[in-house]
């Protein structure tokens, strides 16, 4: 018996159930293949889901894509397949819905799971040669299933973590050094296919922290931990590393290169092929190989580490320094690629020209991608500039792109989820995105805080105080965003609590901790109080939330008006999508705001 086609609301709550597991979560382009497919169907679309529709919409494919040169779409439909059959044999096998994509065609079902019935003492009578049969076809069917998930977990991406290399120079000025190979090899293991590293950030956090090994794997999520050393003697250089099962302690490879500073890109080549080979994978894609002078990859790895140690000042500092290595070495494709970074990241920070600073970001990303068409950072930064531009459909094929060359990645995941996702009100996909990030980079207080953000933006409100309480008590705009869980969930004495003393000890270090209070104060008929922030409010975006908070619409669209005249498309988008300005959402005024800045 057929069963019935499940209601829509029940269809896409399975997709999202599905999208979710670690199959999906972990593997970006199919997920976006099986959302694609899905939201076209549920839609009453079906006349899209063409191979060569499907291979320009979701695998960046040119318009003149021809599938009989191009089977992308055919093999990625084989792989979809299998993916959804293992999800349902294992973490969905309770799911009372099912998802399936036939054979020889694109447009998903959606059907409910048949119960399991017992048969009648009639029908079990003179039976068993059938029943004997039906039993002995799924023992076969189960251990060719058992086969095949083997083979699969064979597939899954090995989880490793790589430790901060010791620096045996004992001189904090030369952390640096030490510092910038850890990163350096971090990145190497992200771009070997079959491996997921841990992200620096949290890998970072043990520095200078002797842990054992294994309630490191256990706090990273690692089955694999490496670790190591540096020395450095002028331009003698001894590199000692090991690689640790997690499980056991057992040390399954070690390696000691002593070697001429010029040599430190082979090093680092060798560390990764022994891992790779310990592991037995394939090598596989990995990055390219560079060569440069040593005293421009010193000075590489000192912007690299400025970051690391200093978090996002340094960051911002870093792109003068790669204009050091560049004027060493103007072949040298990684510099460019920071030197982008550093730009686009500036171009969304108050303090800094945005136009200037995305036009420098995307002639660095443009020149690196012309030394080396593979390097994901470059792509990663050309996804931001694109965004603040309003250009969404590049924005999020650069994006895609980046993620492609290096899955592993949870900044540009952040990127992707803040930059593009978040201004376009694609607020579930940004909170998908996230949690890969945070899985990834589980230590990193930053995405926690941005993870609130979106749960807010979601109204979410208790799982955005959720995640507000495991940030540092010191966190730069930890109370902020805990005020407004507050006020979602209507308790707005207790955010004008917070706020007034975060506001009174000037813990917001810059951020809109004194808007939020006026929209606090308005929200609670403090009418004055709220008049006086908004008078002293330097920022347009302060101001639009005390009138918010007043219910003053024509005020709070006045001081929106002059927030997107010196803001880019991304930041502007984020904003609109607060539920602070659900005031003037439906507002015929938002909506030409929206279009002049180039939203959706």
């Amino acid at each position: 018996m057929l069963m019935a086609r499940p209601d829509l609301d029940a269809a896409r709550r399975e997709l999202e159930r599905v999208l979710a597991s670690p199959g999906f979560a972990r593997n970006e382009r199919m997920s976006r293949f099986l959302r694609f497919l899905a939201e076209r169907s549920l839609e009453g679309s079906n006349d899209q889901l063409k191979e060569s529709v499907i291979a320009v919409e979701v695998f960046g494919r040119k318009p003149d894509h021809d599938p009989s040169q191009d089977s992308i779409v055919r093999t990625e439909a084989g792989r979809l397949r299998a993916r959804l059959a293992e999800y349902y044999l294992g973490e969905g096998k309770d799911d009372a819905i099912v998802i399936e994509l036939p054979k020889g065609g694109y447009t998903p079902v959606f059907r409910n799971r048949e119960p399991q019935q017992a048969p009648t003492q009639s029908a079990r009578k003179g039976r068993w040669p059938i029943v004997l049969i039906a039993a002995a076809v799924c023992l076969a069917v189960a251990v060719g299933a058992l086969a095949w998930w083997r083979f699969q977990l064979k597939s899954t991406p090995i989880p490793i973590a790589v430790l901060p290399l010791e620096n045996l120079n004992h001189d904090p000025a030369s952390d640096y050094f030490a510092d910038g190979l850890t990163d350096e090899l971090i990145r190497n293991l992200s771009l070997i296919d079959g491996l997921s590293p841990r992200s620096q950030t949290s890998s970072f956090a043990f520095k200078d922290k002797p842990q054992n090994v294994r309630d490191v794997g256990k706090q990273l999520q690692a089955d694999y931990v490496v670790e190591g050393s540096v020395l450095r003697l002028g331009n003698q250089l001894r590199v000692d590393a090991q690689l640790i099962r997690v499980r056991d302690d057992f040390l399954l490879w070690s390696g000691r290169y002593e070697r001429t500073l010029t040599d430190v890109f082979a090093i680092q080549d060798e560390i990764s092929l022994g891992i790779v080979n310990s592991l037995r994978l394939k090598l596989g894609r990995g990055r390219r190989r560079y060569e440069t002078g040593t005293e421009a990859y010193d000075l590489y790895l000192q912007a690299r580490a400025l970051g690391l140690q200093q978090g996002p000042e340094g960051e911002f500092n870093s792109a003068s320094r790669f204009e050091e290595v560049i004027d060493k070495d103007p072949s040298f494709a990684p510099a460019y690629a920071g030197l982008a970074a550093a730009h686009a990241t500036r171009a969304g920070v108050e303090g800094y020209d945005s136009a200037d600073e995305r036009s420098k970001a995307q002639a660095a990303a443009e020149k690196a991608l012309q030394l080396d068409p593979l390097l994901p950072e470059a792509f990663d930064a050309l996804g931001m500039v694109y965004a603040e531009e309003a250009h969404w459909e590049r924005s999020e094929q650069s994006f895609r792109r980046a993620l492609e060359l290096d899955p592993n990645d949870s900044v540009t995941y952040t990127h992707l989820a803040l930059d593009l996702l978040f201004p376009l009100g694609r607020i579930q996909e940004v909170i998908q995105k996230l949690k890969v990030a945070v899985k990834n980079d589980p230590f990193a207080p930053r995405l926690r805080y941005i993870m609130a953000n979106a749960l807010i933006a979601a109204r979410r409100y208790n799982d955005a105080k959720g995640y507000c309480l495991t940030l540092p008590a010191d966190f730069p705009g930890k109370n902020e965003w805990l005020a407004r869980a507050y006020l979602g969930q209507g308790k707005i004495q207790e955010a004008i609590r917070v706020l007034e003393d975060t506001d009174r000890r000037g813990l917001d270090q810059g951020l809109s901790a004194h808007g939020f209070l006026g929209y606090a104060y308005g929200r609670a008929g403090r009418r004055d109080d709220a008049e006086k922030i908004a008078s002293q409010a330097t920022e347009a975006y302060d101001r639009a939330l005390a009138f918010a908070g007043m219910g003053d619409k024509d005020r709070t669209l006045q001081e929106l008006e002059r927030m997107a005249d010196s803001l880019g498309a991304a930041r502007v988008g984020r904003n609109l999508n607060y539920p602070e300005f659900d005031l003037v959402r439906n507002d015929p005024r938002m909506k030409a705001l929206r279009k002049k800045v180039g939203l959706p």
